[in-house]
């Protein structure tokens, strides 16, 4: 199958084909180039042609929580769900994300590991979705408000078995609850055994962390990835020093902005909110590789409508550039997942997780919304107004 597009973006930031076309073969991309080399070269393929339309890889959610739906308190929600009912919701929650441009996801834990399941139930093609990467169960303190079932741990000995347990039941990330509620919440000991715990069972390590103090012992313990990272909860002030050492030792951070952004202000107070983006934008401006996350299923933040194409408004309303704002839901945060070499860019041998937009989101953000096909692994999800 040859898809053809006025432009296909490439690999590095802002590069494209004007008139280009992909070609898709058992899932994989097989050729890139324009419409009439491509035509040429395999002139029996069937084409799917859109006019004043722009492809583009996948877009990648690298914070989202699949078994939670939102609202006031998703927490207690959950808690009150039943597994098979929960599943079968996380199963329409997962379409919602495929159908909004959605190719693969983070999902940051449940206390079932049925995210794990459902990612099984994608890769099997039993069910719609996009690829998910699970973190299992979230590694949390005793009598931390919130934690997922089976997810409290105190002691290098029991961090280490929960590890363990995740790995095998076949999670990909390991995350740990830094901060929130409270201020710091593991001894510098028990992140280092998460650290090496994690490197055995070949797992990255994704730090929930506000502070400045809970940021600080992220870093010392080598984390792949920082979740929030406001500096907020203690401080306005941004610690540069910290940010050089972010930079030094190549973390990601994934500030998670909730898609209802725009009440932030309303919500957490107009000083608090501006402290917000202010360490974001400083971290943009500083280097720091920044990945996008709307936090899907957190406190307000549903899965449904466009929730990561709305997230990326917010760093649009920071002032970053368009093509910088498309990688840091692609290449980058394929990247930080650890899936780089898979997806996340238009490549020949990276899989046809592919996204056709109207118009240039380089130019408009907001053609992100205007989607017209949607391919997961090759697998036509989602498609409006092509022409065979």
């Amino acid at each position: 199958m040859l898809i053809h597009a006025s432009r296909v973006l490439t690999w590095p930031r802002g590069n494209y084909i004007t008139d280009g076309a992909v070609l898709v073969k058992d899932g994989v991309i097989a050729a890139v180039g324009t419409r009439e080399e491509l035509r040429a070269a395999h002139p029996d393929e069937p084409v799917l042609h859109h006019a004043d339309s722009t492809l583009l890889p996948g877009l990648i959610d690298a914070h989202a929580h699949l078994a939670s739906g939102g609202g006031p308190d998703p927490v207690a929600a959950l808690g009150q769900s039943v597994e098979t009912t929960l599943l079968e919701a996380m199963r329409g929650r997962a379409e919602q994300l495929l159908r909004s441009g959605v190719t693969t996801v983070r999902d940051l834990g449940d206390g079932g590991h049925l995210a794990l399941r459902l990612g099984d139930e994608v890769a099997e093609g039993a069910v719609a979705g996009p690829r998910i990467i699970s973190a299992g169960i979230p590694i949390t303190p005793p009598g931390r408000p919130g934690s997922a079932p089976g997810g409290e741990v105190s002691g290098e000995d029991e961090i280490r078995a929960l590890i363990r347990r995740n790995a095998s039941a076949g999670a990909q990330v390991t995350q740990v609850m830094f901060t929130g509620g409270g201020g710091r919440q593991f001894t510098q000991a028990e992140l280092t055994a998460v650290r090496l715990e994690s490197l055995a069972a070949r797992v990255r390590v994704v730090a929930h962390a506000h502070s400045r103090d809970s940021i600080t012992a992220a870093v010392a313990a080598d984390v792949d990835t920082i979740e929030f990272c406001s500096m907020a909860e203690d401080s306005i002030e941004i610690d540069e020093q910290l940010l050089d050492e972010i930079i030094h030792w190549d973390i990601s951070v994934c500030p998670a902005i909730s898609p209802t952004w725009p009440i932030l202000p309303r919500v957490i107070g107009e000083e608090r909110a501006d402290a917000i983006c202010a360490a974001v934008l400083q971290m943009a401006e500083a280097g720091v590789r920044l990945i996008a996350g709307s936090d899907a299923g957190g406190r307000w933040a549903g899965h449904e409508g466009f929730g990561l194409a709305s997230t990326l408004e917010f760093y649009e309303y920071l002032g970053l550039s368009n093509d910088r704002i498309v990688e840091m839901a692609t290449s980058e945060a394929a990247q930080a997942l650890g899936v780089g070499d898979k997806t996340g860019r238009i490549a020949v041998g990276y899989s046809a997780d592919l996204l056709v937009v109207r118009g240039n989101p380089l130019s408009d953000l907001s053609a992100l919304r205007e989607i017209r096909e949607v391919f997961a692994a090759g697998t036509r999800c989602h498609s409006a107004m092509a022409q065979v």
